[in-house]
């Protein structure tokens, strides 16, 4: 990643573009507190500190997000950095203001938290502040960016350990909010640092894959361009999308390192102004090329439920070549390159609730039951795999969507819909045929649970091939009550046997 530098001059600039009669002065009053807070330090990249909350707030300014976010983003190391308190910023800036740096300031360093119990305690913090307040995230990913931007200042353990991090905690829980520009953003950066061979071949492969296919590409949006101008259609867009190098990495251990079975390294996006639009230009693209057959979606009428909605087809274009092309409006497309984030653009700083963050809520509930470290870091490796894994999206026969982790199974589903549906399930039919319990499930399946309301309750094996964290809990109770259930029997039993 190369580092931009920022100066005030540039945000000011951008803040006076983006927003309709922003406070101005309060946004140089925070830069200025800041600058004063952070006089004199120097990042381990050799620039003045000031320049990572320049970076952070120019980042929030560009999601468009409320000023009061852009201003916390200046301030949000002043209070771990200086002798500024948060009073000192409630009284300065108002109390959402104050809130914001809070919620994302670290611990002090102090008597009671050192090296593992201090990363467990600011994770804590972390999830918690997110639960209570969605915006603290969109701080958090921005700042983290420019961390991973400027990691090459740091020693090997700490470019390693902050790498890891942002793939395996900050790149999922984007990817949870349907935040894909921030998702490819974090994997990329932290792609580069943890295995940067195969960086350097994945960039190697699209730079020459970009320079092949680059001007038979801008030939179909050409084409694309001129199909719909002959419709009723005025307000469009076509362009070209690049696929990103940890997303290539992952789909070639996917398909064994067989590039040819990739058909969306360069992709072709059509950003229109409604649905009835989306279909049209749907039509027109089948109207002129065939279309690979299992290769059409419909996220518009069956959206993920992350909010991701689009048309995906592939079709074979002229000489056998094969394209995709994804096909939202504009209201869409800001939905599916910010997730969550694009309802609070341009919007009151208000904390009101976010849809698609029930999980979170969970998250922090977890966090306030965990007391000890140890207990803290059991979790997050649980977490990692149930929370932050890589999600799939099944359906019921009714056509309700589950999202679930990758290589959840039959029983993570039925509890997914009911606990008394997963403690009373014998079997399970995916996409009408009978499977084990133990199956892994794909996105796309369509999983029927199969009942009887005389089962006492679940298997205990189950929990050999449970994923998630809900299932594992609710199969753990229902085993415990079972035992009980069994022991009070045996009592019972021998207590007639003395009479």
């Amino acid at each position: 990643m190369n580092e931009t530098i920022r100066t005030y001059d540039d945000l000011e600039r951008l803040v006076k573009k983006t927003y309709a009669s922003p406070d101005i002065e309060s946004l140089r009053h925070a830069f200025d507190l800041a600058d004063k807070a952070h006089a004199g330090e120097v990042r381990l990249t050799g620039h003045p500190v000031i320049s990572h909350p320049l970076a952070v707030s120019y980042r929030l300014a560009e999601m468009g997000l409320h000023l009061n976010v852009v201003i916390a983003g200046l301030l949000h190391d002043v209070v771990e950095d200086s002798d500024v308190t948060i009073e000192d910023l409630k009284n300065a800036f108002g109390e959402d203001v104050a809130s914001l740096v809070e919620s994302v300031t670290k611990l002090k360093h102090g008597i009671k938290y050192r090296g593992a119990e201090r990363y467990a305690e600011n994770m804590r913090k972390m999830f918690l502040a997110m639960a209570s307040d969605v915006r603290v995230v969109f701080m958090k990913f921005a700042d983290r960016l420019h961390n991973l931007e400027t990691l090459y200042g740091q020693p090997k353990n700490k470019q390693e350990r902050i790498a890891r991090e942002s793939l395996e905690i900050y790149a999922p829980i984007a990817g949870r909010l349907g935040m894909s520009e921030f998702k490819g953003e974090l994997e990329d950066g932290a792609f580069a640092y943890l295995q940067p061979k195969e960086y350097e071949r994945m960039k190697n492969i699209m730079d020459i894959k970009v320079r092949e296919k680059g001007a038979y590409v801008s030939r179909i949006i050409d084409q694309v361009e001129k199909l719909l101008g002959t419709t009723s259609a005025t307000d469009f867009q076509v362009h070209g999308r690049i696929k990103r190098l940890f997303s290539l990495f992952k789909k070639l251990r996917k398909y064994q390192g067989d590039l040819s079975k990739i058909y969306d390294l360069i992709a072709i996006r059509i950003i229109v102004s409604d649905v009835e639009e989306c279909y049209m230009a749907l039509g027109l693209l089948h109207q002129k090329w065939r279309p690979v057959p299992g290769r059409i979606k419909d996220y518009i009428a069956q959206p993920k439920p992350n909010g991701y909605q689009s048309l995906h087809t592939t079709v074979f274009t002229e000489n056998g070549e094969i394209i995709e092309f994804q096909i939202r409006t504009l209201e869409m497309h800001e939905l599916a390159e910010f997730g969550v984030a694009a309802h609070w653009r341009y919007k009151e700083g208000s904390r009101k609730a976010v849809k698609n963050t029930r999980w979170m809520e969970e998250l922090a509930q977890i966090q306030k039951e965990l007391q000890t470290k140890k207990d803290f870091m059991e979790q997050l490796e649980v977490m990692k795999i149930d929370v932050f894994k890589d999600r799939i999206f099944v359906f019921t026969p009714q056509g309700n969507v589950i999202d679930l982790p990758e290589g959840a199974t039959p029983i993570d589903f039925a509890y997914a819909i009911h606990t008394e549906v997963g403690n009373k399930c014998t079997a399970s039919r995916i996409n009408e045929v009978m499977r084990n319990l133990d199956t892994p499930l794909q996105s796309g399946d369509i999983v029927e649970v199969v009942t009887d309301k005389n089962r006492r309750g679940p298997n205990p094996d189950w929990l050999k091939f449970a994923k998630t964290r809900h299932a594992r809990t609710k199969i753990k109770d229902a085993t415990k009550r079972t035992v009980k259930g069994w022991f009070a029997e045996v009592l019972k039993g021998r207590e007639k046997a003395k009479k």
